[in-house]
């Protein structure tokens, strides 16, 4: 299936979720903030939020700093 992921297309295999995307993005670990279709989704939602066709993603790395 197709979403967008940062305003970029991504292929994806049916019924993956935000955790899959995660880690074949290689961002497993890190600090992020996961919107879909401008909805929040909770980090402790990760694992069980299926994506759908035509999701829109967009993911925010938090980076501390001083």
């Amino acid at each position: 299936m197709l979403v967008q992921v940062n305003g970029e297309p991504m292929e994806l295999a049916s019924g993956a979720t935000i955790a899959a995307l995660i880690d074949q993005l290689t961002l497993t670990g890190k600090r992020l903030a996961v919107e879909v279709n401008e909805d929040i989704v909770p980090r402790s939602q990760h694992v069980h939020f299926t994506l759908n066709e035509g999701d829109r993603v967009e993911m925010v790395h938090a980076i501390g700093g001083g």
